[in-house]
């Protein structure tokens, strides 16, 4: 029988004046943040019992959230007409829920099959939706979940982490002395004056006339199957070994996934398949961007190869293709970015990202997010990190996401969406190496 979650408190923490960090403002998206999902994200985390209680992890989520203020306004339109984030401090949305039944019987079967049921059901697009919002759900046993929704727009997920991170810092000292992140977007990359964009990102980063995005079929929602896969840490070893070079956990786990999933899918040894690969731009702009600024500062890269090169070639040579494509993300291509971003801000054009909608099959592509160096698992709110990290549904075929295992130490949880008719053939190989 399932396990209902009951919802019994709905609150609103609004930042005191005394403490509040918002000034009113009404602070235009970046091109960042109009190339990243125009919707909320979930993040699900488990801890064990016993876990602080929702009066100690409520009052430290108003203390941090204070230092954040674009979690705490809401959407608007400028003078300009522009989608803009009010920092009129109008709060963050908590829920509290009930479970009953232990969280060590519900984390197996019943936490993946409901998890919808743990973080809030934001509505994109609602007034005066919450940019924020976080579900705490007591089970019997004392075991809590934390489900968090925030808005794409707002933030990326080292944003997010860094977030995160302070929340449990100030549960866990009881203090309010803590820094507050780099938050000032209109500074953080300036265009070129004239503007000189040279790449073509109105089709790369945004769905323009010629975005690959238009080429992808829509599966029925029924054949869409989300897999997890943990890779221990000797099997990433092993894979580091088989590249020889230097070689990041990330790069040579995409390696061998990109490789298993062509293979399952059988694809024709003529086709061509990428992945889109989420990076980090904080490093890559010149001068570098603090990695503690909150907003969106994430590009892609787009490893290619035919798939007979893909499957037949070692993983060095995979590697090296995913490393060349990154390395073009450049601070040549930032900078190109960011021209192209004044000048369809400035005109009043409107950009659609690229992000794709539930049902859309990437394959023969891939999409790929890396969440190994977030500090997610740094949420120690005073009695340990978080037991599991609760997956949400992923309705896209083709999208993966590699997040550190809370279970084992070194080792990796893969969690992917494939279309059903794929997914038997992956199991099968996803961890022979060749």
């Amino acid at each position: 029988m399932a396990v209902i979650v009951e919802i019994t408190q709905r609150t609103v923490l609004r930042p005191s004046s005394g403490s509040a960090w918002g000034d009113g403002k009404k602070v235009p998206l970046t091109v960042f943040d109009c190339a990243s999902t125009d919707g909320y994200i979930p993040t699900v985390f488990a801890w064990n019992a016993p876990a602080p209680a929702n009066s100690a992890l409520m009052d430290g989520l108003l203390d941090a959230v204070a230092r954040f203020p674009h979690l705490a306004g809401r959407f608007a339109v400028d003078d300009h007409g522009r989608k803009c984030i009010h920092l009129n401090d109008a709060g963050v949305l908590v829920l509290e829920g009930t479970a009953a039944t232990d969280l060590a019987e519900a984390l197996p079967h019943d936490v993946p099959a409901h998890i919808s049921e743990l973080y809030p059901d934001a509505e994109n697009g609602r007034a005066g939706e919450p940019l924020f919002q976080v579900q705490l759900t007591r089970y019997t046993c004392g075991g809590l979940i934390i489900g968090m929704v925030s808005h794409h727009q707002v933030a990326d997920g080292q944003s997010m982490s860094g977030f995160s991170t302070a929340w449990a810092t100030t549960v866990r000292t009881d203090s309010t002395v803590l820094p507050s992140p780099f938050s000032d977007r209109a500074t953080t990359v300036n265009p070129r004056s004239p503007p000189a964009p040279v790449f073509d990102h109105r089709n790369i980063e945004f769905k323009g006339e010629h975005s690959s995005s238009h080429s992808y079929r829509v599966l029925p929602m029924d054949r869409i199957k989300n897999l997890g896969v943990h890779f221990p840490e000797e099997f990433v070893a092993d894979l580091k070994s088989r590249v020889g070079a230097r070689c990041s956990t990330f790069q040579c786990l995409l390696a061998h996934v990109w490789k298993k999933v062509t293979a399952a899918r059988d694809l024709d040894p003529e086709d061509f398949t990428q992945v889109r690969v989420a990076v980090n731009c904080r490093g890559r702009a010149e001068p570098p961007v603090p990695m503690d600024f909150f907003g969106n500062m994430v590009l892609w890269a787009f490893p290619r190869m035919q798939v007979r090169d893909l499957l037949s070639s070692g993983y060095p040579a995979v590697v090296g293709a995913i490393r060349e494509a990154v390395a073009r993300v450049d601070d040549e291509y930032v900078q190109s970015f960011v021209d192209f971003g004044s000048g369809t801000q400035d005109g009043g054009q409107e950009l659609a990202a690229t992000a794709a909608t539930p049902g859309t099959s990437f394959c023969p592509d891939l999409e790929v997010d890396s969440w190994l160096g977030f500090r997610f698992h740094d949420m120690d709110f005073g009695h340990g990190p978080p037991c599991a990290f609760l997956p949400p549904d992923l309705p896209i075929d083709g999208i993966m996401v590699f997040v550190p295992s809370c279970a084992a130490k070194g080792g990796v949880d893969l969690f992917i969406a494939l279309d059903d008719e794929h997914v038997e053939a992956f199991e099968h190989i996803c961890y022979s190496i060749d």
